[in-house]
């Protein structure tokens, strides 16, 4: 990410209503504006392959999966964020009759970057907290197979599952499905070299 505005006077409305006339994606953090930079071949492969794997499980049921463009707002925080994948079930709650910043996602998952890495672990996984219906939050290193998964549990308090191996398979009790690992890095593992 790369800040493209300071100006802690910017409200959350005008921040949206910028926003919506850009050809580009911008997260608002803090009164402050950040552009988000393009992703890569395996970003965009993980991304693919998680949504196929999520979205043929979930056909029929009350649940939706949304890729990139989904604006997501922590109301507490007041954080608009574009996750790599979010998945809303039953019914999605927007903002406004845009119906473009959901605000009860279930699951997010955050595909790793070098630049954004520590913010998606740190920061940002403290913003996603506050949302109430988020259940898990998924964590996909593009650079080697690495898988964290943080659920909900019962007391607040979040665990953590690491995968790393290809025959481990990722269960999301809160959707009612899973996804094997070597699936989520298909035709990605050839790329590790590459990096």
């Amino acid at each position: 990410m790369t800040i493209l505005h300071s100006q802690t006077t910017l409200t959350a409305q005008e921040y949206l209503d910028w926003e919506r006339q850009q050809e580009m994606r911008h997260e608002f953090i803090n009164g402050e504006i950040y552009a988000m930079t393009g992703a890569s071949r395996s970003h965009n492969l993980i991304c693919s392959n998680l949504v196929a794997a999520l979205h043929s499980q979930l056909r029929g049921k009350s649940c939706e999966v949304y890729v990139n463009d989904m604006r997501v707002k922590v109301s507490i925080t007041g954080m608009y964020t574009y996750p790599d994948v979010v998945i809303a079930c039953d019914k999605p709650a927007f903002e406004d009759q845009q119906i473009d910043t959901l605000l009860n996602p279930l699951l997010i998952i955050e595909v790793l970057s070098h630049s954004a890495e520590g913010y998606d672990r740190g920061a940002k996984f403290l913003h996603y907290r506050n949302l109430p219906s988020l259940q898990d939050y998924l964590l996909v290193s593009k650079h080697e197979i690495r898988i964290e998964h943080y659920t909900r549990q019962v007391d607040h308090c979040w665990l953590l599952t690491e995968y790393q191996q290809s025959d481990e398979r990722i269960a999301f009790d809160a959707l009612g499905c899973s996804v094997l690992v070597q699936d989520v890095y298909e035709r990605v593992m050839e790329l590790f070299i590459e990096v």
